[in-house]
């Protein structure tokens, strides 16, 4: 028997597990950092390295004391994070600035003029990544630092993916160049490709601003899949975390792919990552370009396939939000949901509170919910938006499937399907097929699954997802709910590209008013 742990940094928290090879989750904890938002600028969200260590150590004891386990015994330790989150870095890798997290949007427009500037020069790069580049990615938020740090600008040395920085600091790497950097970090968010040698030419990059000049060299480092080891932990972070020094830490990932291996993914499968926002994984042996998603990369997911990511940039937040607004919560909220029935609000929601990451990949629209009248409630808008977000992801799925990617199989992962079963019901209804729901959470257990490969305990992703992951309960479509959803998703997928299109047609959404009332009115008569 093996033992290893498993850390997932998400948005506001750390969740470390203690995993044995043979018996599963031992125990785990979790500890809390502050998210940095501004009032007045919206787009702003930052977070502190130095929270994220501390959060990391307490959590890491905590986990040890529920597992009832020696930290002399744990014998691996891999880590996945959120992404883009980016944090600039000078000499000795100190940290010049807090991390640019993945849901920080300034950086709007720089991510506008590299995707003209890629377009204008033929770069092939932008293809792979979707055809539009993101201000949640790692150039666009560099460049936004760059800008608006004039002062900073001659310290930078380099820049790091959080999943990357943490792991040179654990094993105290303290040269860019022997630092690990994640394939899946640096090919979904970076542009980074193998086969068109590595990261954008420098040409390319001066010519969308002088500042990215020199910044290709310094992105250099180990640029390797999670099978390769970024190195292993130091005798003075092995004293903080209470584990042994010298155990292996692998390369590391993002928290929504490695949360998709934990989750069982394999071909064929589809993984919806639910949480603040949505992460949507696919992997394929093969497969080729698809316009607008978070991109298409070899060993991201799983070392030996192509990694697809797509996703919503909001989904348990626009929640918290509605309840919010209504002086509520999501669970007080939540309570009585399980007998709404499909359309019977009369509302239609478009998911777009913190902007569109896929497929139109624009930060500049908002939220829309259409509809009202005097009668409805803060719960209607609640359950609307629970609808809204699978008709967002049915717009992925069809965009995936047209581009060959296999989907027979819909998992539904992440924290929130584990406690809001509404979600689950409507997700079936709106895809029309069964949805899996793992019957105990997985985040965490695939950053367990890559510290086993790191020690040896498993051969093969497989055998240890064989070993781990949980078996699903399967959530069945309704037919009478399905045939109300193959109604309404029409009007949505009309009015998602007619509002989130710049110049397109107005005349396209002229009759979705009157339909929205229409399907709620047949509902109502039952």
């Amino acid at each position: 028997m093996a033992i290893v742990a498993g850390v997932d940094f998400g948005t506001l928290n750390v969740r470390v597990s203690i995993v044995a090879s043979d018996r599963g989750r031992l125990g785990s904890a979790t500890a809390e950092y502050p998210l940095f938002r501004k009032k007045e600028d919206p787009d702003h969200a930052t977070q502190r390295h130095a929270d994220h260590m501390t959060a990391l150590a307490a959590a890491t004891k905590d986990a040890l004391k529920a597992a009832g386990v020696e930290g002399e015994r744990v014998e691996a330790l891999a880590i996945d994070t959120t992404g883009s989150s980016v944090i600039p870095l000078g000499e000795g890798l100190e940290p010049l600035d807090d991390y640019y997290l993945w849901c920080d949007h300034r950086a709007k427009h720089e991510a506008a003029l590299i995707t003209e500037t890629a377009h204008a020069a033929g770069l092939e790069a932008i293809e792979w990544c979707g055809g539009v580049y993101s201000s949640e990615w790692g150039f666009s938020k560099l460049l936004h630092w760059l800008r608006h740090n004039p002062g900073q600008r001659g310290r930078m040395i380099t820049a790091m993916e959080h999943c990357d920085y943490i792991a040179a600091v654990l094993c105290g790497i303290t040269d860019p160049a022997a630092a690990p950097r994640s394939i899946c970090a640096m090919g979904h968010k970076w542009m980074w490709n193998a086969a068109l040698g590595g990261l954008p030419p420098e040409e390319f990059l001066v010519r969308v601003d002088p500042l990215l000049a020199g910044v290709r060299a310094k992105l250099n480092g180990r640029y390797e899949n999670s099978r390769a080891l970024a190195g292993r932990l130091t005798p003075e972070w092995a004293g903080r975390l209470g584990l042994k020094a010298g155990i292996p830490i692998p390369v590391g990932a993002f928290d929504a792919h490695w949360d998709a291996i934990g989750a069982g993914i394999g071909e064929g499968d589809v993984v919806n990552v639910v949480g603040t926002s949505t992460c949507i994984m696919a992997i394929a042996k093969q497969t080729a370009l698809i316009p607008g998603v978070c991109g298409v990369v070899n060993g991201s997911i799983h070392p030996d396939y192509a990694g697809i990511e797509a996703g919503l940039s909001a989904t348990g937040d626009i929640f918290d939000a509605v309840a919010r607004r209504a002086g509520s919560s999501v669970a007080s909220l939540s309570q009585g949901l399980e007998s709404f029935r499909a359309g019977q609000t009369g509302l239609l929601r478009l998911s777009w509170d913190n902007g569109d990451r896929t497929v139109l990949v624009n930060p500049e629209l908002g939220g829309v919910t259409l509809g009202w009248n005097l009668t409805q409630t803060a719960q209607d808008e609640l359950f609307a938006a629970i609808e809204g977000t699978a008709f967002h992801k049915r717009i992925v799925f069809e965009r995936m499937a047209e581009h060959g990617v296999p989907l027979e199989r819909v998992i539904n992962g992440g924290g929130i399907p584990q406690k809001n079963e509404t979600l689950n019901r409507v997700y079936a209804n709106v895809f029309n097929k069964p949805v899996l729901v793992p019957e105990s959470e997985v985040t965490s257990l695939g950053s367990a699954i890559f510290a086993f490969l790191a020690c040896g305990a498993f051969e093969t992703v497989e055998q240890a997802q064989r070993a781990l992951c949980p078996k699903f309960r399967t959530v069945a479509p309704d037919p009478r709910e399905a045939a109300v959803y193959e109604q309404l998703f029409p009007l949505y997928k009309r009015l998602y590209f007619a509002l989130g299109r710049p110049n397109s047609e107005a005349a396209a959404i002229g009759g979705v008013l009157p339909a929205l009332r229409r399907i709620a009115a047949e509902v109502r008569r039952g």
